[in-house]
């Protein structure tokens, strides 16, 4: 699947969003105004100037919103959470060339909110991968302790874990571990 540097930063900053959530063991990153600046910076967010309180409560609400695109039973349920997600943020599409970038559309409006400005950007490059016909490369990891959000852009969607857990390696070596005792037990 080809996507466009533009939309592929727009998934990245979906990915990392929803996976500022709570999950099992790990805390909820997103507690804080100075822990959404980190997110903004981390992402290098564009036009984004003083947050406030307000500012991370709409993140987290666009962070809930994105996490139930991921868990739409089906396309048609996707779509119509991606539909009202854009057009809640006032998308604006606009072509732009900054930081280095050649031409690119936002589809935030001038002076949007964070809030406003991921719900756009990510709701649209979400809603090219559903277009596509590609909406089972938004997943979940396998992992049974895990669960971390991510985009499966391998060329037969067979990916199945995160990469910032290591969880692949980790059930592979535990998986090998317990052949290895059974081997054991056996002989």
């Amino acid at each position: 699947m080809q996507i466009n540097h533009d939309t592929r930063c727009a998934l990245d900053d979906v990915v990392d969003l929803l996976n500022t959530a709570p999950d099992g063991d790990t805390p909820d990153g997103l507690l804080s105004v100075d822990e959404l600046r980190a997110y903004v910076d981390r992402n290098a967010v564009s036009d984004v100037g003083a947050l406030g309180e307000d500012d991370l409560k709409a993140v987290r609400s666009v962070r809930d919103r994105f996490a139930g695109v991921f868990a739409a039973p089906d396309a048609r349920t996707a779509s119509k959470l991606i539909n009202a997600l854009v057009a809640e943020a006032g998308t604006t599409p606009q072509l732009t060339d900054h930081d280095g970038y050649d031409w690119h559309v936002h589809y935030f409006a001038p002076g949007a909110s964070v809030a406003d400005h991921l719900a756009a950007d990510g709701g649209m490059a979400l809603a090219f991968i559903l277009v596509a016909g590609e909406r089972e490369r938004l997943r979940r990891c396998e992992a049974p302790d895990c669960g971390r959000a991510f985009i499966d852009l391998s060329r037969n969607r067979s990916r199945r874990y995160c990469d910032s857990r290591t969880c692949g390696n980790r059930l592979h070596v535990a998986a090998y571990r317990a052949r290895q005792r059974e081997s054991a037990d056996a002989g």
